[in-house]
């Protein structure tokens, strides 16, 4: 298995420099399916293609940190090691940086939730795009950080692809953490509610509840979706985090 980077942010910055247009949305376009409509040549589905003016500034400010060429020693770093035989695939690695500001189209909680679980269409044309945030900080350690949960999820679909079950979902998530995470510094008493819930809803299928699981009654809430009581300051992730075993690492 082999991750290789793919550059988005000069071709972003050049598309957001251009007017607010019907035009630039038809390059936007052209850029994600190249020549075959439909298609994925470049994935950019994190961006939003009328975004505004704030995204440049964002984007600089990735270049300015280096962010493509910590992304790429990341990868280097990761071919290194030695994966299982049967993990034989090339993946491109391309940042995304979605605008949970002033993208009017873009919801920070079901985008993140299906970029993390909802990626079928990238993982089956070997892409991983690893989601960044206008509203969040950049340093050196949350894309390095970042980079490998994306990728991460997308080994674990070369073993055990999409999940469906809350169960499953949150398998996914325990496997990230424990080649990603430091063990989180939490209390059992923390998780009391999440450990009640999730016994209770493991086998579900339900989006409603494993979204809530992951994201808690707030979001929920923020979306008219059903509200089960997650209502504690720690999500379904810190969730997972709790739940690792450093030993388990498969690489």
């Amino acid at each position: 298995m082999k991750f290789e980077p793919l550059p988005t942010i000069d071709i972003m910055i050049d598309l957001y420099e251009k007017p607010r247009t019907f035009e630039r949305f038809q390059e936007y376009l052209k850029i994600l399916q190249g020549d075959i409509k439909g298609d994925l040549s470049i994935p950019i589905s994190g961006f939003n293609p009328m975004a505004k003016e704030h995204l440049i500034d964002r984007l600089k400010e990735l270049k300015n940190l280096g962010a493509e060429q910590i992304i790429e020693e990341t990868l280097n770093d990761l071919n290194n090691r030695s994966f299982p035989k049967n993990l034989n695939r090339k993946f491109k690695v391309a940042l995304n940086l979605s605008d949970d500001l002033k993208g009017g189209w873009t919801n920070h909680f079901t985008s993140d939730y299906d970029s993390k679980f909802k990626i079928s269409g990238l993982f089956n044309r070997n892409f991983c795009i690893p989601i960044f945030w206008t509203s969040e900080d950049f340093t050196e350690y949350t894309i390095r950080e970042r980079t490998l949960e994306y990728i991460f999820r997308t080994i674990h679909w070369m073993i055990l692809p999409k999940p469906k079950t809350l169960k499953e979902h949150l398998e996914q998530e325990i496997f990230v953490a424990n080649h990603t995470k430091n063990t989180g510094n939490f209390e059992k008493t923390d998780f009391n509610l999440l450990e009640k819930f999730y016994k209770e809803h493991n086998s579900s299928d339900n989006y409603h509840i494993i979204f809530n699981f992951f994201y808690g009654d707030k979001a929920s809430a923020s979306l008219e979706f059903p509200t089960y009581g997650i209502v504690e300051n720690f999500s379904g992730f810190d969730y997972a985090v709790n739940q690792t075993k450093k030993n388990e690492r498969i690489i």
